[in-house]
């Protein structure tokens, strides 16, 4: 009769072996990246992907859920040499091990990612990110200086943006290379040259999106450094909204484009219009209550019969206090006049600001491609054009 296993513990079941296992390996294998060749890629019909990741020397089972599918846009195929992120999943009832992806990339990708993350600890770890280095924003800007490439939409983006909020600000544009080799060492020159002579208000930087390769300029540790050592406020407006770089967490602040980087950059000048508005009318009615109030303060205390041993004074003094109501009308007068002609100086200076001023006087601006064509060579015979009125726009075939 063959051996038997000599009872000196317990036996696990099979369900209890595989619960360790699947415990181990749960909270050991979370949020990692692996790289290796997609293969037996398939979609279920309720919108999972089911893919096997492997190389020369062993396989890995993958599943991206439905709702990673379509937050991300993934679009998977056979052969595609990738890093994938997630966590690793013990499936007990078929004894199977699988990685719920997270995050899809391109070979190559995981590598720059991997310098992003060890450079942004290095910094973080050295305090370039902390609030207390952020340098607050200037509320009314004279001058903007903007560091990015002339040929790109996210500069137009900006000084359309900026022409419309904030039209008193003079725009000074530095320009330089955003994507490519040399795009670094230009972009911390354009920072050093608005902060060495330190004749704008705020800089913003700024590129338009793209992959991971197209930002990485704006990673580099040289970027950071300068963004950290600029003297001036500066904003960085790097990507879309799901994009982040490292200037952006040096920064004193980030915006998510480079159209928000302007709205952060400037006040509404119709805003100020409607403030500037508002505090005519309160100096008006703050000017008229306080004359009223000195009026009837007066007037009380020349009718004041208290004390009936200072009647007499009070008699003589009454025509000094005629005098001074006088002297207090005056001045308060004149100084009504002098608020208020003020305000109307401000108010008439910022409505020669008004770019739309023209239009509400019947004149026409001429569009194409979206662009105010404001020279004769620039306008185009065989485009479309459209025509904007103050309260309406007409396209002309």
């Amino acid at each position: 009769m063959a051996d038997q296993i000599p009872f000196l513990f317990d036996i696990p079941s099979v369900t209890e072996l595989t619960g360790k296992i699947k415990s181990l390996l749960e909270q050991n294998f979370n949020d990692i990246l692996v790289e290796g060749e997609a293969s037996n890629v398939k979609q279920s019909a309720n919108g999972h992907i089911y893919f096997t990741l492997k190389d020369s020397g062993a396989q890995l089972p993958c599943v991206i859920w439905r709702s990673t599918v379509q937050r991300s846009g993934i679009n998977l195929t056979d052969g595609q040499q990738i890093v994938v992120g997630g966590d690793l999943q013990v499936y007990a009832p078929h004894g199977r091990y699988q990685l719920i992806v997270s995050l899809v990339q391109q070979a190559g990708i995981g590598k720059l990612q991997q310098a992003f993350e060890e450079l942004k600890a290095k910094l973080k770890a050295e305090g370039l990110f902390e609030d207390i280095h952020k340098k607050p924003l200037p509320k009314f800007p004279a001058k903007i200086g903007v560091v990015t490439s002339k040929t790109t939409a996210a500069f137009q983006d900006i000084r359309s943006t900026l022409e419309k909020r904030w039209p008193l600000a003079e725009v000074q544009l530095y320009h330089a290379s955003v994507q490519g080799i040399n795009a670094a060492p230009e972009i911390v020159k354009g920072i050093e040259y608005f902060s060495s002579r330190n004749h704008v208000d705020v800089v913003i930087i700024s590129r338009g999106g793209g992959s991971l390769e197209d930002l990485w300029p704006f990673n580099e540790e040289a970027v950071a450094r300068a963004v950290f050592a600029c003297e001036i406020p500066l904003i960085s407006a790097v990507g879309h909204e799901v994009d982040f770089s490292i200037s952006d967490f040096v920064a004193d602040t980030r915006a998510a484009t480079p159209t928000q980087a302007a709205v952060f950059a400037t006040p509404d000048i119709n805003e100020i219009k409607m403030l500037v508005e508002d505090l005519f009318r309160r100096v008006e009615l703050n000017t008229k209550g306080a004359i009223q109030y000195f009026k009837d303060r007066i007037s009380g205390l020349a009718k004041s019969h208290a004390l009936l041993a200072v009647q007499q004074k009070m008699m003589h003094a009454k025509s000094d206090i005629h005098r001074l109501t006088d002297r207090l009308k005056h001045h308060t007068e004149s100084l009504q006049k002098n608020r208020q002609s003020a305000l109307i100086q401000l108010r008439h200076r910022l409505d020669k600001q008004n770019p739309n001023e023209p239009l509400e006087k019947g004149f026409v601006r001429v569009w194409q491609d979206g662009k105010w064509i404001r020279k004769a060579p620039d306008f185009d015979k065989e485009n479309t054009t459209e025509l904007e009125w103050y309260n309406s726009r007409v396209k002309l075939n």
